[in-house]
């Protein structure tokens, strides 16, 4: 079909020009003597001016249609600040379209539910196709970096092996092995260290990975991610190959220039001051330790006390700010943050009426604070729960008080991590995965204090996103047997989970490292969106459901006993 140009690649230049387009047609205006259409295609919008001397068929909006005409100046910039527009010559009508139930228009207020199940209409929209244009780029531009750079794109299994990497796995019955089940990939975490094995050195891929995990804002049960590895490179020379990609991506997409080398902080530090270990440091409000102005009082003996410290906020904080303050504190176990304000060179308390605690600044103290200074404190045993605890309310007032410049960016590493951590259920698990190399100078802890054991992970964090984690491998079998033992896995279940992998290790495993990154949340950053779903072509909604097509959806009985899966009513009568 007949086309010379899309509407985003013609321009002052070509005036004078005739042309062939075919797009959408996003809005008509009937003038009498001029008709106006707005033309849509995958480059943007143009204007059509249809004069009384042309006839033209019946048009309507999204008709898809074919113009021939001429391009010229226009005084009128109203579409995408176009200095041009077509003259038509001729129309043809290349399919009609009803009504469309939704508005496609990007000042449109589409509820998402309704945008969710006519995901392929809202798409026409400019900025929902921008979006996903946006993520090709930058896959379009991992890929060029890569192949320059010796890394080989291998593809891995999709139908792959049950195994414990921190979230349910979705689960896919054999038919030919009934009873049995292949596991949907977390990640390609084995298979690309199982390359590494293989000798091939560099590897990518474009890997999609699958949770069933509970959802959010920026997390999906499907998820693309770039997933890289490579052999007999240190830390730092790994590092440093990933940030010449990052700043790559930045470039051929943001036209921004990153400074390299990244600043690195280290887990701890990052912790202690941002009270995150995907630290923002686009703004202040660091974490200061304020213990030494309280151990004069016999309830905080022994007791940890922080705090962050908000300019000229005293009298302006409202009682929604100090209800979502003390709703924070139950949430990372803490039993209340004490607020104080800075008056007459003392602190006060300020919300917390019931306690006296009264400080003299004029004692010598490191803080440099001013009156009408808000000072919000935490105290308790644990200190990365007062740490994360500030660390969410420092995040939540530099939003409120404007305190991020816009358009700007912060790309830093994250490293030092420790190997061990307890969750919720006082069990010990990795903190990144089982795989994670121990630094060498802690390994003597593993038999001794393994909470003291810091690892070579590093995670990439941007604007405080955590977009790629990474590290260095066990590539030792007796280290990695060991691991799996602090973690409870028996013999029996490091064998037939792992056992295969084992194996691989007695063979000459190089060391080695990778790191993968979400591409969704790395886009997500690229079009300062903070909703996953905008940059992802057909998402799921917020209960793993997608209301266009309607899955999940149940599976004829006869498909189930094929695949030896016995059907259990959960109508007693039945």
């Amino acid at each position: 079909m007949e086309r010379s140009n899309y509407t985003n690649n013609l321009s002052i230049k070509d005036v004078g020009k005739n042309v062939v387009l075919i797009g959408w047609v996003a809005k008509k205006r009937n003038l009498g003597s001029l008709i106006f259409i707005d033309l849509r295609d995958i480059g943007g919008l143009i204007q059509i001016v249809v004069k009384n001397n042309i006839n033209i068929p019946d048009i309507h909006n999204e008709y898809i249609i074919q113009v021939y005409g001429t391009v010229a100046a226009k005084k009128n910039n109203s579409i995408e600040k176009k200095q041009i527009e077509i003259i038509a010559n001729k129309i043809n009508i290349i399919n009609t379209a009803e009504t469309p139930p939704i508005v496609i228009d990007d000042k449109a207020n589409i509820l998402e539910e309704i945008k969710l199940k006519y995901r392929y209409l809202d798409l026409r929209r400019p900025n929902s196709k921008k979006y996903i244009i946006v993520r090709s780029k930058i896959i379009k531009t991992i890929r060029d970096f890569l192949d320059k750079n010796n890394f080989l794109e291998i593809e891995t299994p999709i139908l792959t092996k049950s195994t414990p990497e921190g979230s349910r796995d979705f689960l896919v019955p054999s038919r030919l092995h009934q009873g049995c089940f292949y596991a949907l990939p977390q990640s390609p975490q084995i298979y690309k260290q199982l390359l590494m094995i293989a000798g091939f050195e560099r590897y990518y891929q474009i890997a999609r990975c699958f949770r069933d995990e509970d959802l959010r804002a920026d997390r999906q049960p499907e998820f693309t991610q770039i997933d890289i590895e490579a052999s007999f490179l240190s830390e730092g020379s790994f590092r440093k190959i990933i940030e010449k990609l990052i700043a790559e991506i930045f470039k051929n997409i943001k036209n921004f220039n990153i400074v390299l080398p990244l600043k690195t902080i280290s887990y701890e530090d990052a912790v202690n001051n941002y009270g995150s270990d995907k630290p923002d440091t686009r703004y202040s409000l660091k974490i200061q330790d304020i213990t030494n102005l309280f151990n004069k009082f016999a309830f905080f003996e022994k007791k940890i006390v922080k705090c962050i410290i908000i300019e000229n906020f005293a009298n302006k904080i409202s009682e929604d700010d100090v209800k979502f303050v003390q709703l924070q504190a139950k949430k990372f176990f803490l039993k209340e943050f004490l607020l104080f304000k800075v008056e007459n060179n003392k602190i006060e308390n300020f919300y917390n009426k019931n306690n006296n605690y009264q400080i003299d600044l004029n004692k010598k103290v490191e803080l440099k604070i001013k009156n009408n200074n808000l000072i919000i404190a935490a105290y308790g045993y644990n200190n990365k729960n007062i740490c994360f605890g500030l660390g969410s309310l420092r995040t939540y007032f530099a939003n409120k008080l404007n305190l991020i410049k816009e358009n700007t960016f912060d790309i830093l590493w994250v490293n030092d991590f420790p190997l061990f951590e307890k969750n919720q259920n006082n069990e010990i698990t990795s903190t990144h995965h089982p795989f994670t190399r121990p630094k060498d100078e802690d390994l003597k802890f593993l038999n001794t204090n393994i909470f003291k054991v810091r690892s070579y992970a590093f995670d990439l964090v941007i604007n405080g996103s955590e977009v790629g984690g990474g590290s260095l491998r066990i590539f030792d079998k007796n280290i990695q047997r060991k691991i799996f033992s602090i973690l409870s896995l028996s013999e029996e279940e490091i064998n037939n989970k792992f056992g295969f992998f084992i194996d691989a290790l007695k063979y000459g495993t190089p060391p080695h490292g990778g790191i993968a990154f979400g591409i969704e949340r790395l886009t997500m950053i690229l079009c300062n969106t903070n909703n996953i779903k905008e940059v992802i072509a057909f998402p799921k909604n917020l209960s793993a459901s997608c209301p266009m097509c309607g899955t999940p959806t149940s599976v004829d009985n006869n498909q189930l006993k094929e695949l030896g899966i016995k059907i259990i009513s959960k109508n007693k009568e039945n």
